[in-house]
Order: C-alpha cells, then sequence, then structure tokens
C-alpha cells in the first residue's frame, strides 16, 4: 500500500499506462498502413492504381483502383465503398488486348480468396475522390495506328485519366445517352483531364457532329501510320481471327489483271486520311487536333509524348526514362524509371509478324494511296514520309 500511497512511485504505473497506449496506438497504425499499402503503389505495378491530385496543390497522390484477376478473364475493382467488375482485357475492335502484356491468369481458389480478402482489408483505406466528367480529350484514331500504345503511355501521367475500354459511345452507343458516357469514366479531381481512346469515331460519318455537340473545344488526337503498312497490320489482326479468310492480295483488288483496288474494303478505307479529315474539319478547327505520327512513337516515343503532352496542357512527366526498346516485338514498353525490373509490355496481339505480301501489291498499293497522303500532308501541314519507307514495307515489318 506504501508503494502506491508514494508520490514519486504513484507516477510509475502511469507511466506504464502511457507506454502501452501508446505501443497499442503504434501498432494499430503500422496496420492500418500495411492493409492499404497496396493501395500507394506506382500507376504501372502489374494492376492499375488511379491518380488524384491534392486540391490547392502541385503534388499527387495516388488513388486505389486495384483489379484482381478471376478465372474468367474479368477483375474485382474496390474503390471507396462500390465494388464494381471490370474486365482486365481491351476490346479494340473486337479483339482482346492485355493491358499489362501478361497473358489473363487462370486464378485458382485460393487466388479468389486472396484477392477477396485483400479487398476486405481495403475497404475504407479510400474514398471515391472527385467527381465523373466527360471527357476533355479523346483519341479518335486510327485503328491499328498505334492508340493502344499512346493511351497507356499517357496513363502513367498523374494528371491524365482515361478509361481503360473503348466506350464505343459515338459510334455504336450513342442512343444510351451522356450519362450512360459519363458514367463509364473514371473519377477525376481538379486540374485532371478525362479522356478515352476509339479509333473507329475517325470513319465514323456522325462522330464529329456528335462530339461536338458534347463540347466543342474538345481536344482531338489522331496516330496516324502508313496506309500500306496499316493494311496488312489490318488483316493480320482478322487473320489472327478468322484463318480462312481469304489472302491479302485477294481482298485488295476488284481486279488484279488491271489493277483494280477495292477500296471499299475496309482496310484500305480507313488508309484515305484525307478523306475522313475532310469531315472532322467541319466542325474543329486544326488547332484541337493533334496528329501522332505512329512510325515516330515507336522509334522516338519520348518525342512524340512531349509533343502530345504539350498539346494537352501537361507538364512533361513522362520522358524518355519511361521507355524501353523491346527488340522481339519492335516497339518500345513502359517501365518505371527508378526501377529495373522488366519493362511493362502490351499484349501477344502486339507485335504479330506480318504475312508476306507480294512486292507488286505494295508499289501498287504505293501508288493508289499517294495522292491522297499529299492531300492529307497539305490539310495537316505534316510531311510523314510514309512514300520513302515503301523498301522496308516490302521486306516485311511487325503490326
Amino acid at each position: 500500500m506504501a508503494f502506491w500511497s508514494g508520490t514519486v512511485a504513484s507516477k510509475v504505473p502511469r507511466k506504464i499506462l502511457f507506454m502501452f497506449t501508446l505501443s497499442l496506438s503504434v501498432t494499430y497504425l503500422f496496420y492500418s498502413l500495411m492493409s492499404c499499402y497496396n493501395s500507394l503503389q506506382f500507376p504501372l505495378q502489374d494492376n492499375f492504381a488511379y491518380q488524384a491530385r491534392s486540391a490547392g496543390t502541385e503534388e499527387t497522390t495516388l488513388v486505389r483502383e486495384q483489379l484482381y484477376s478471376t478465372s474468367s478473364g474479368f477483375a474485382k475493382a474496390q474503390f471507396g465503398h462500390k465494388s464494381t467488375v471490370v474486365s482486365i482485357v481491351d476490346r479494340e475492335e473486337g479483339e482482346d488486348h492485355a493491358y499489362t502484356g501478361t497473358q489473363r491468369a487462370s486464378a485458382t481458389e485460393p487466388t479468389r480468396l486472396r484477392a477477396a480478402m485483400e479487398d476486405d482489408l481495403r475497404v475504407n483505406c479510400t474514398s471515391d475522390y472527385g467527381e465523373k466528367k466527360l471527357p476533355q480529350a479523346i483519341i479518335i484514331g486510327v485503328k491499328k495506328g498505334g492508340t493502344r500504345a499512346l493511351l497507356e503511355a499517357l496513363r502513367v501521367h498523374p494528371d491524365v485519366r482515361a478509361v481503360g475500354n473503348e466506350p464505343h459511345f459515338f459510334d455504336r452507343n450513342y442512343e444510351k445517352g451522356l450519362d450512360w458516357y459519363r458514367d463509364l469514366m473514371p473519377s477525376t479531381l481538379e486540374g485532371q483531364i478525362t479522356m478515352e481512346k476509339t479509333p473507329s469515331y475517325f470513319v465514323t460519318n456522325q462522330a464529329p457532329k456528335r462530339i461536338h455537340t458534347m463540347a466543342r473545344d474538345i481536344k482531338l488526337i489522331i496516330v496516324v501510320r502508313n496506309p500500306v503498312t496499316r493494311a496488312i497490320s489490318d488483316y493480320t489482326q482478322t487473320l489472327s481471327k478468322k484463318p480462312e479468310i481469304p489472302t491479302f492480295e485477294v481482298l485488295a483488288f476488284k481486279n488484279r489483271t488491271l489493277g483494280l483496288i477495292d477500296a471499299s474494303w475496309s482496310a484500305l478505307r480507313i488508309g484515305i486520311y484525307a478523306l475522313h479529315l475532310e469531315s472532322w474539319m467541319q466542325y474543329f478547327p486544326l488547332s484541337q487536333m493533334h496528329f501522332v505520327s505512329g512510325e515516330r512513337l515507336i522509334v522516338d516515343p519520348s518525342g512524340e509524348m512531349a509533343k502530345v503532352q504539350d498539346f494537352l496542357g501537361l507538364k512533361r512527366i513522362v520522358t524518355d526514362k519511361h521507355f524501353y526498346f523491346n527488340k522481339t516485338k519492335g516497339f518500345p514498353c513502359l517501365k518505371k524509371p527508378e526501377d529495373s525490373s522488366t519493362p511493362r509490355c502490351l499484349g501477344k496481339s502486339k507485335g504479330r509478324t506480318h504475312p508476306k505480301i507480294e512486292p507488286d501489291v505494295i508499289r501498287r498499293l504505293h501508288k493508289f494511296y499517294k495522292p491522297f497522303n499529299m492531300m492529307f500532308y497539305q490539310m495537316t501541314g505534316q510531311n510523314f514520309e510514309w512514300e520513302q519507307q515503301e523498301e522496308s514495307i516490302s521486306r516485311g515489318s511487325l503490326v
């Protein structure tokens, strides 16, 4: 009793109680941070992390939208208190493209259980920041030009939020309304840009007017590529899904003997860029359009990205440090500047080897496209120098 009643001794249990309480608090904080750790990762991790800008500052904070594999090739995204199911594959013109370059995992039961447990742990780590807005910029084309590579590079930027799948709103789903379209977009904070990409918009007659009705000041990005290479790439993609289709030479000509090109074949029609651009120039000035060279996006991705970031009014954050050239695939892969781990490449559907096309067919197609290319150069004020690539295309290339 003397111990407890003593003036000095009475402080001892208080100190012990204080230290015990402090220890519990630190332990609780530690486990809370550990449970939220995966929501604070670099955007190029296996799963995507959304980014959000802190209000009133230049600092950026990564906000989570993790994707977990399931056996059906879909992923479960837990964002705040909402749970939704989203696809982890890009359906570009009817084909699946893995975002991270890895094949879809055939998840086992333990994998699904682990994902569910992680969802439960992270449910209260973040809240649903920002609001869903209609896009301020759209990548409108062209198919097989390099639009997926461009979008994935842009998504590295902390001030860009883009929907992964192609919405096809202005060509296939317009009747569903703008509220449906807006709901597809990721949440953004002030200062961030909402984007989407659907390459078929460029060749859709109704798309220019519909997009102009939604937003007259929207910025449009068009990735263009040598129309001959693009057509062969387009055919290669179709051939991978339908091996029974006729040869490229058969489809490209109405009459091979007379050399009559079948411009109604979609693989060739898409490459008449000047024709399609005329429709867009009826509604938008060139100052609201930016043309990306699909060829330079491969050989100099940081240079093309610098121009795109300038066009969008963004800081030049995505630089050469974010790219690594993959000799096997024939195009750059994304990586973290400070990380020496394996870079992230696009899926196996990218980088297919082209079938060998007869040199005479290549020459005829170049002759067919030349006047349209000259017109396109004049309209855009840019010379893409596609006529100088005939020899390299004849030797074969990668998609």
